[in-house]
């Protein structure tokens, strides 16, 4: 019974974090439009949020792949998937030294994470499929349905045009358009981090110490004929 009151006391903890989360990023939409005079640009504070968070989540992976070698493949691809996303999201960065220049930078990370998790192939394909039964993964494929699927249809300029007609303000589709990707890119955040945290090696060893510790206990001797 301790057992279950503990589980359900850390599963709560985690909600009441992942709501405090959430309130402190949603509140940057609030500041852009509030106080920041409608300020929905590529320097906006709920742009950088997006930003910040997509090069959070690309480190994290980064660093725990090294010391994780069994996982380090998987992780690698995932900390440049991440990293991919975070290129297109500094395109106006990099429009700078030419237009529509990120995708070669987005490519080359692309190339370079790919040819080091294909130095242990076995390794990364077991520590992805190992990441798509955690159930993380659900938590993370919410978060990229949100910002790759829904966000762009919903931030479709004809849907806005269409609902506000001659009063069409583009402040509006865009507060709209990147507050639902802050939301993915939130749960995105959320999910990387549980999950790391959970599989991280201490726990890891832990739970397989446990496991091996009751595999040779030995069984109680039934009296019964």
């Amino acid at each position: 019974m301790r057992e279950q009151i503990l589980i359900l006391g850390r599963e709560g903890a985690a909600f009441l974090f992942a709501t405090l989360f959430l309130v402190v990023m949603m509140s940057a939409i609030y500041i852009d439009v509030n106080w920041m005079n409608d300020a929905m640009h590529e320097t906006s504070l709920t742009e950088t949020l997006q930003e910040v968070m997509l090069a959070s989540i690309a480190l994290i992976f980064f660093w725990s792949a090294r010391s994780r070698p069994a996982q380090r493949g998987a992780l690698i691809l995932i900390g440049g998937f991440y990293s991919c996303m975070l290129i297109r999201e500094l395109d106006f960065l990099f429009d700078a030294i030419e237009q529509g220049c990120w995708l070669w930078f987005a490519l080359a990370t692309a190339a370079a994470c790919l040819a080091l998790a294909l130095r242990s192939p076995r390794g990364t394909l077991d520590g992805l499929v190992g990441f798509v039964i955690d159930r993380s993964w659900l938590m993370t494929a919410s978060g990229l349905l949100v910002v790759l699927v829904f966000s762009r249809l919903f931030g479709m300029h004809q849907l806005w045009q269409h609902l506000m007609l001659d009063g069409y303000n583009r402040v509006v589709k865009n507060m709209a358009e990147e507050g639902t990707e802050l939301l993915g890119y939130s749960i995105c955040w959320l999910a990387s981090v549980r999950y790391l945290w959970q599989t991280r090696p201490e726990r890891a060893a832990a739970t397989a110490a446990a496991q091996q510790h009751a595999s040779l206990s030995p069984e109680p001797v039934s009296w019964s004929s």
